[in-house]
């Protein structure tokens, strides 16, 4: 039933096809962000997007269950698994009111922030990518995850910039509270992606 290796790379490999389905995701959020007329039909594709992605976490947790000995702490493995995850289930929540809303044309500054998103989720795919060699990759790592650290924070100024824009400029009470929530929604996403990260600098910090 266990496995006895000490190093198994498989759990990387993991991380990293998990990644890239945040990734892909937030792909999915842009082009809705370019013609938000698409919106209907993306959301199957980010409902599949969820499923596959839930399907890798599946493999992670029930490699986690067969191996003794692991590369990085069990409860490590544990909470990036999820972390990753949940950065999908994030994404269909957006598309999901933006489509139940029917939200009409995006806003400058949600449109803006899901080009952070895929900036962010490009660099979690980087640091899982390094991850396998912490100690060879520990400069790249904190420096990929300083990087994502900076796009939350440039997410909050657009974020801050985006909701004063609307109470100056929205007359529609019903539109403004629509979009207030996307804004929101996308704001937490942007913050989960630095969660994420801070989960990252810690096995660097422990392991390096």
């Amino acid at each position: 039933m266990f496995n006895f290796q000490n190093k198994n790379n498989e759990f990387f490999d993991l991380f990293v096809e998990s990644a890239e389905y945040f990734y892909k995701g937030a792909l999915v959020m842009d082009e809705v962000m370019q013609d938000s007329s698409t919106a209907d039909a993306k959301m199957k594709i980010i409902i599949d997007l969820e499923h596959e992605a839930d399907a890798v976490n599946d493999k992670i947790l029930d490699r986690l269950n067969q191996t003794f000995i692991t590369p990085i702490d069990r409860e490590d493995i544990y909470a990036l698994a999820n972390g990753l995850d949940d950065g999908v289930d994030f994404l269909q929540g957006t598309l999901q009111r933006i489509v139940i809303y029917r939200a009409g044309p995006v806003k400058e500054g949600a449109a803006a922030m899901t080009k952070l998103l895929l900036e962010a989720t490009q660099e979690i795919i980087k640091a899982f990518s390094l991850l396998k060699d912490i100690k060879k990759n520990r400069v790249q790592l904190l420096e990929t995850t300083h990087k994502i650290s900076k796009l939350e924070s440039e997410g909050d100024r657009v974020y801050r910039q985006e909701i004063a824009n609307l109470f100056d400029n929205v007359k529609d009470p019903i539109d403004l509270i629509k979009w207030k929530d996307i804004l929101e929604n996308l704001e937490d996403t942007m913050d989960h992606c630095e969660d994420i990260s801070d989960m990252i600098r810690g096995v660097v910090m422990k392991y390096a």
